[in-house]
């Protein structure tokens, strides 16, 4: 198998796993310091194009996050605040996925559409008060878990491709489960619906075996209408870079950059703007795994470690996915201007 088929089979495996992973939340939306968006759900090669037809993916994802003691936090007016306990919380998740790319092109693209939930344990532990720039405190000492399901999630992609050279764009959301409590700390659904929207690069060099991808996005969140918090706007950027050391192997380090630009909003929001920002990195392997005749499988770990954190938790998490699509034709003369038609 060429190199190039091997990138089209990582890319066609992995589809629907870089869908979207954004419902590992817990209550209190951004105000305790979470989001719709999960950073990191990109990865490498994100924006490139892959084999038309089905895929389905499952990942295990793991999420750890902890507010230690002390942890300050500032406002958007530049008042401080501060956590005088701890927060902790940790989510284990089975992500189920499926994708389907068109090969029909779309505006001289490629078209795809996925659609993935999944059930998942949640616990939280708070022994917390935190005290607002306004004197306001939230106090807490009380703790959950929780054996759930997500949200429905879907994510549309368009992607094109000119030799090294691959971009997309992408819109993602939810459709509420009905499984939100707001009464319950520990929840795998934001409790209200969101939309995200963005777009993605990708350089890709079969011979050498380079890769970087780099994707970003901005997400709306709608009220939450039974705590009446609403979170301001997020703007994040995943990237990754990757290096084929053999046909079926290649490692790299992924990271992520997330920062709320607007402030939270409504009668819920009482310690103000409460704006977040994470900065993470990880490394990354993935391994090509031939299966039974015209399919083949690939198996992806990687993690990530917040570096800097404010208004939010500091996370580590861990992702292992496992991807089932149709093998990618072998390499022949003609195979590069196929790729070049999306």
């Amino acid at each position: 198998m060429g190199r190039t088929a091997i990138v089209r089979a990582i890319l066609q495996a992995g589809a629907c796993a870089l869908a979207c992973l954004q419902f590992v939340q817990q209550a209190r939306a951004d105000a305790g310091g979470v989001s719709f968006w999960l950073p990191g759900i990109f990865g490498s090669l994100a924006a490139a194009p892959v084999t038309p037809g089905w895929a389905y993916s499952t990942v295990y994802l793991h999420l750890q996050a902890n507010a230690g003691a002390s942890q300050n936090f500032v406002t958007s007016n530049g008042a401080r605040g501060s956590v005088v306990a701890g927060i902790d919380a940790h989510a284990d998740v089975l992500v189920q996925g499926i994708t389907y790319t068109s090969a029909m092109p779309v505006l001289g693209g490629q078209a795809g559409f996925s659609v993935l939930a999944a059930p998942g344990n949640l616990g939280v532990g708070v022994d917390a008060t935190l005290t607002g720039p306004r004197g306001n405190t939230i106090s807490g000492g009380q703790s959950d878990n929780r054996t759930t399901l997500s949200d429905i999630y879907y994510q549309g992609t368009l992607k094109w491709n000119q030799g090294v050279h691959n971009t997309m764009v992408y819109v993602t959301g939810n459709i509420p489960s009905g499984t939100y409590d707001p009464t319950r700390l520990a929840n795998l659904n934001p409790g209200f619906p969101a939309i995200d929207a963005g777009a993605g690069y990708t350089y890709l060099d079969p011979k050498s075996g380079h890769e970087f991808s780099v994707v970003g996005g901005l997400t709306y969140s709608t009220i939450n209408p039974y705590l009446q918090y609403q979170n301001g706007i997020d703007f994040h950027v995943d990237w990754a870079a990757s290096q084929f050391v053999t046909k079926n192997v290649h490692v790299g380090v992924a990271g992520y950059f997330f920062q709320q630009i607007t402030d939270d909003s409504g009668p819920g929001a009482k310690l103000g703007g409460f704006r977040g920002r994470a900065i993470g990195i990880g490394p990354q392997i993935g391994f090509i795994i031939p299966l039974s005749e015209g399919y083949q499988g690939y198996l992806n770990l990687r993690g990530y470690k917040d570096l800097e954190v404010e208004n939010r938790a500091s996370t580590w998490s861990t992702w292992v996915t496992f991807a089932v699509s149709a093998a990618p034709p072998e390499k022949t003369p003609s195979a590069s201007v196929i790729s070049r038609k999306y």
